[in-house]
Parts: C-alpha cells; structure tokens; sequence
C-alpha cells in the first residue's frame, strides 16, 4: 500500500466515523429539549433546543466529506496512474493531521476564527498539491 493510501484510509475511517459525537449528542439530550416530532438533522439549530456542540459536531462530519470526496478521488487517480512524490505523500498525511484537528478543534469549539477557515483552507491546498502532481505527472 502507498503512503498516499494509507492516510486516504485513515481519513476514510474518521470521516466514517465522525456521526458518532452526533449522534451521541442527539441521543443524550435532556427530555423535552427537542420539539416533538422533530427531525434534529433536519431542524434548523435553535440555541434553546440544541447544545451547540452537537451542532458543531454535525457540522465537522458534513465540512470533513466535503473535503475528503475530491481528495480521495485525486489520489486513487494518482495511484492509478502511477503518480507517487514527496509532494502527495506529505499532502495526504498533512491533509489528515488538518482534518482531525478541524474536527476536534470544531466539536470542542476550541478551534474559532481565523484558526479553522485556516485548517479548512490548508486542506484544499493539499488537495490542490495532489491534483497539480496528478496534471503534471499525466
């Protein structure tokens, strides 16, 4: 396996895996804290209904698959076509680090303005670091 796919797989696990604080968040709320017949998924947030947290938490899963499909798409690209540097093993494993630590620094709400815009923005440059090798390299 290639370093590139390694932390695509490691991404893939935290990104199948970030509905849990969700739904932990969702299952653990006070009774009478959502309206009845709600659908918290869908129900705009509402800071009297919703510990902000668990809205946070939706939030990080959705902003991380946001991210992930292009990247991963890039680098299977890339190893199908042979492509493998310095550049996208960095890339993916940075592009990794970066989305852990936008989903922690998120859910905890640690992680306020300018520092997750700029995680998010780093993010896409290692997605836009993998796509330029895929180009030059094709």
């Amino acid at each position: 396996m290639t370093p590139e796919l390694w932390w695509m797989t490691w991404t893939a696990i935290l990104a199948g895996s970030l509905w849990i604080p969700y739904i932990v968040g969702i299952n653990t709320a006070a009774a009478g804290t959502l309206p009845e017949g709600a659908d918290p998924f869908l129900k705009p947030v509402d800071p009297g209904l919703h510990r902000p947290w668990v809205h946070r938490a939706h939030r990080a899963h959705l902003n991380l698959l946001e991210q992930f499909l292009p990247m991963l798409a890039l680098v299977l690209i890339a190893h199908l076509a042979g492509i493998s540097s310095r550049v996208t093993v960095w890339a993916t494993g940075l592009f990794f680090a970066l989305r852990l630590v936008h989903a922690v620094g998120m859910i905890t709400g640690t992680a306020r303005m300018p520092l997750r815009p700029l995680v998010f923005v780093a993010g896409w440059l290692c997605i836009l670091a993998v796509g330029g090798n895929v180009i030059i390299g094709g």
